[in-house]
């Protein structure tokens, strides 16, 4: 029977160079319980190496931990790739890794890029300049979401920097997002009333935390039977019941 799960679909580590450094894996699960989410997705810039450590840190908890990244595009727009393992996830970092700016992360200007486990212990740092954008377009990331049998969303895109519609000026018809992330700026129906293109797409919003206290601060209500990625499509495309209820 479908019941309602809160989730918040967008938080980054402490391996995002922007992210605070209390951003552990183990801290996240224990502040998403805090604030009775019932979903959260690792989405880190261009990486997904804490997302196992988030999702180990997870167990024997009420919170369910999805493997995802953000990926920056070769226009400079983000993306969120939402996986139903972590091992998907990680096929799809390989080909970022491949296509990602050269160059390594200077600490001092853009912070440290810490690669955790489950008990918060330091693994060690990835030198990647995961900041930067990658040499993959738009299309092509959502193509190999998609292979990956992963959900694609297009992040923040009430936002002028990184967005789709901030670097573009509109969403192209031949990308095929399974939904569209509202910043926790506004609500969805001042998103709606400020980009009316918006309205046809399925929208969800989340907190994109990078500190803590943020983790939960937009979030979205889901009608699903379980907590999983297969779940999570069907209510994006309103299927069994399954759908997206409101956004808080």
């Amino acid at each position: 029977m479908p019941r309602c799960y809160r989730a918040d679909l967008h938080v980054h580590t402490c391996l995002s160079p922007c992210a605070d450094l209390t951003m552990s894996p183990k801290r996240i699960v224990e502040t998403g319980l805090k604030k009775d989410l019932d979903i959260i997705a690792v989405c880190d810039h261009n990486s997904a190496e804490n997302v196992a450590a988030a999702i180990k840190a997870s167990r024997n908890t009420e919170l369910t931990v999805l493997a995802g990244m953000e990926i920056t595009s070769s226009e400079e727009a983000h993306v969120i790739g939402l996986f139903s393992t972590s091992d998907a996830a990680q096929i799809l970092q390989d080909l970022i890794y491949e296509n990602l700016t050269a160059g390594d992360n200077d600490e001092r200007l853009f912070g440290a890029q810490i690669v955790v486990n489950e008990f918060d212990e330091i693994e060690g740092y990835n030198k990647r300049l995961l900041i930067g954008a990658t040499n993959l377009t738009i299309g092509r990331i959502v193509d190999e979401i998609h292979r990956l049998k992963g959900i694609a969303i297009a992040s923040h895109v009430d936002r002028e920097a990184y967005s789709i519609i901030g670097q573009l000026g509109f969403i192209p018809e031949d990308l095929d997002f399974d939904a569209l992330e509202i910043s926790s700026a506004l609500t969805i129906a001042e998103a709606k009333n400020r980009f009316p293109e918006i309205d046809k797409y399925t929208l969800v919003s989340s907190s994109d935390a990078h500190f803590l206290d943020d983790i939960g601060n937009a979030s979205t209500q889901l009608m699903l039977e379980d907590p999983t990625l297969e779940e999570l499509r069907k209510a994006f495309r309103k299927i069994d019941g399954r759908c997206v209820l409101s956004q808080a």
